[in-house]
């Protein structure tokens, strides 16, 4: 058979369903390396984190990037696995708010330097759920005392029901000019059983605004392998898309975790398209935005060529963290608020998922921190190579820091991704192929010694198609 990748047609010997049927199994995403899952809490406490952070912060030159957590919704969207709060009172935000600020003024107490905040990224939940006044408060409260360079990077994720322009005004004044929308699918069926009801006029609004306004990215969020989801549902939603005109988009594969969260259990797996449809809706998704022009990178993000993140690929200077696919190279991500993760590179610590602890623990002037994991040499070694595969499509295997029994399972799983055209090895090289982009995941747990080890991962991650 004869399929469609990135532009161009390539033959294909190995039918598609007999890959689909041996790889789609449960993988993590790889936005870090280990996996939450693998954390070894007992390797990190608040003393250890702090060397960590001020170490790295030095190695970068003062240089860091910043997420906060917003986590509350007025609507729960069935399909979001994220942490998020449910309520339509907006007497919490000045709380939050204060919380959140009181946590950067504990870093800030730990740096000896005056930091330089390249990227900035409120994510949520909703953020615009708080009104504009109080996100200028959070930036302001931020970047106060701290050098910005011209070239930053500060986005946030907005929700068009709960977006106005005083919303995208405020943000606009205090540095940001990039927004990220969640669409996921404009077919009211579908936007219907994710309890996700967003209208096209509503939606268009919002960029529309945003680009009078002078932000200069616009994302969306795309999701296939909804619940009762077909391919005429992507066709309908990616012709909408042409009128739009975003600068990259996020084509995601949908997570169903129901264990995690609860939400989903709205609907059941009998809801959920098969792994050879949900193929079908990547595959036309994928064949409809190079159409418009759109240049696959990574995995699952689309740009235009004139877009940052297009070019730091082409360059080969694209970087993952747990905010995704990024322009900038930071290793240091301080994450503020409930929930948030935060990344000095060789260690990593989560804050209290539950809001009210976080913000008791704030207003005591402890740190949040519930867990965390410390990384070793083979964990460092490893996270390099995965983060390579994920961001640029080749690296080398393990050298021998790794175990001889690892090493032989390493090799044996990439002999075989190799008979099936997803990988191509040269000496001690592994490359991806155009049609193993699309199994990239399962490319890199080859190389994830952690879930070897464990190889309990059947309720922890979502499925890899």
């Amino acid at each position: 058979m004869r399929l469609y990748f990135y532009g161009s047609f390539v033959s294909m010997s190995i039918s598609i369903l007999s890959l689909l049927s041996k790889y789609d199994r449960p993988i993590p995403r790889y936005t870090s390396y280990p996996t939450v899952p693998y954390w070894q809490p007992e390797t990190i406490d608040t003393e250890k984190w702090r060397k960590s952070l001020l170490n790295t912060l030095a190695k970068e030159d003062g240089e860091l990037c910043i997420y906060v957590h917003l986590p509350y919704c007025e609507n729960l969207c069935t399909f979001c696995a994220c942490n998020k709060r449910i309520t339509k009172n907006h007497r919490i935000e000045d709380r939050y708010i204060k919380s959140v600020l009181r946590e950067w003024s504990m870093y800030r107490n730990l740096m000896e330097v005056k930091p330089v905040i390249r990227e900035i990224h409120l994510g949520g939940g909703t953020p615009t759920f708080f009104s504009p006044a109080n996100l200028t408060t959070l930036i302001e409260g931020i970047t106060k005392d701290c050098f910005i360079p011209d070239d930053h990077e500060f986005s946030v994720e907005v929700h068009p029901n709960y977006t106005n322009k005083e919303h995208l005004h405020a943000l606009h004044e205090v540095g940001f000019r990039r927004i990220s929308i969640g669409i996921q699918d404009f077919d009211p069926q579908v936007q219907y059983i994710i309890n996700r009801i967003q209208s096209f006029e509503k939606t268009k609004e919002v960029v529309d605004w945003a680009k009078d306004i002078g932000y200069n990215s616009i994302n969306v969020d795309l999701v296939y392998g909804l619940p009762r989801q077909t391919v005429s549902h992507i066709e309908f939603t990616c012709a909408k898309i042409k009128s739009l005109k975003p600068d990259r988009i996020a084509f995601y594969s949908y997570a169903h975790v129901p264990w995690k969260s609860k939400g989903q259990r709205r609907y059941t797996e009998e809801d959920l398209p098969a792994a050879e449809a949900k193929w079908e809706m990547y595959n036309r998704g994928r064949e409809l935005l190079t159409q418009e022009g759109f240049l696959p990178i990574g995995m699952d993000h689309f740009a235009l060529p004139n877009d940052k993140l297009w070019q730091a690929a082409l360059a080969g200077k694209m970087h993952r963290n747990f905010m995704g696919y990024t322009t900038t190279q930071n290793k240091l991500i301080i994450g503020l608020g409930a929930s948030s993760i935060s990344d000095s590179w060789d260690a990593f610590i989560q804050n209290e998922k539950e809001v009210e602890a976080y913000e008791e623990k704030i207003e005591k002037g402890e740190w949040p921190i519930v867990t965390g994991h410390s990384l070793n040499e083979e964990d460092l070694m490893l996270r390099k190579k995965i983060h390579e595969l994920m961001c640029i499509g080749k690296t080398s295997l393990p050298n021998q820091t790794v175990s001889e029994s690892f090493y032989e399972s390493i090799k044996k799983n990439l002999n075989s991704m190799e008979y099936d055209g997803l990988v191509k090895l040269e000496s001690d090289i592994i490359s991806v192929t155009q049609l193993g982009s699309t199994f990239i995941r399962n490319i890199c747990s080859t190389l994830d010694a952690r879930m070897w080890k464990k190889s309990n991962f059947e309720k922890v991650f979502s499925q890899a198609i």
